[in-house]
């Protein structure tokens, strides 16, 4: 498909905040960087509902149903070719890639999730990438994108510009998927600081370690507007509780 081209400076100035990251936000992107390696052993709880994100069988029951419902969503969009698979972490997401596609890049800035990813995925067909996603370049353009639980952590002042990326890494006729976390307690740590939207959490890790996160939580409606007045054409939807994703192209 065929669309007009894209005035990104106009799109920016209507839309987006686009000023350079205060202080603060630099230094809570350096916290994250180093929060999301010190977690990367203890990841995996958060998805299996294990330790302090154990909320009970019922609630893991829910959980787990809707995560079947976007893992279905991911397979019916067809990842295929050449894929990239944003800030991969321990290849929860990744694992159902690589069956999909010819190839699949995996970047991450946590090298220690990336090991982990790599015994999950235990294949020759990735490309591990360590590497700060704000500061890298992708060399080539994609047939397919995915980011888990990515987009959450971007500050508003660098939404439009990731996006402009996306764009660039991506084939005229390719598809972006992504999946990311509602607005519910429910989701975090039991002993986790209550949720707020200001853009900023607290977290802490299993030995009592706190660090200061990005974290936005999108209105599904909202979100998919955003992304339309950047020139994407695709939807957003929501599971019942915990999940939002994303379709999308060019």
């Amino acid at each position: 498909m065929i669309h007009p081209p894209i005035d990104w400076k106009l799109i920016e100035s209507k839309y987006f905040i686009h000023d350079p990251l205060d202080s603060m936000t630099v230094d809570i992107l350096q916290e994250q960087i180093q929060y999301y390696r010190e977690r990367a052993s203890e990841y995996d709880e958060w998805f299996f509902r294990e330790g302090r994100y154990d909320r009970g069988e019922q609630h893991r029951r829910q959980w787990f149903s809707e995560v079947f419902e976007v893992e279905a969503a991911l397979r019916a969009s067809k990842p295929s070719g050449d894929v990239l698979d944003l800030a991969c972490g321990t290849g929860l997401w990744t694992q159902h890639l690589v069956p999909l596609a010819n190839r699949v890049t995996a970047v991450d800035s946590s090298p220690e999730a990336i090991a982990l990813n790599k015994q999950r995925v235990n294949s020759n067909s990735v490309e591990y990438i360590v590497a700060d996603i704000f500061n890298w370049t992708p060399n080539q353009q994609f047939d397919y994108i995915f980011f888990g639980f990515w987009l959450s952590h971007i500050p508003k002042e660098k939404f439009a510009s990731f996006w402009q990326m996306i764009k660039g890494a991506l084939k005229p006729d390719g598809r972006i998927f992504f999946v990311d976390s509602l607005f519910t307690q429910d989701s975090t740590a039991k002993d986790h600081a209550t949720l707020n939207k200001q853009g900023y959490a607290q977290r802490k890790l299993n030995d009592g370690q706190t660090y200061r996160i990005v974290k936005i939580f999108y209105e599904p409606n909202e979100l998919e507007e955003s992304l339309q007045n950047l020139g994407w054409y695709g939807y957003v939807h929501a599971t019942e509780n915990y999940f939002l994703y994303g379709l999308f192209d060019r």
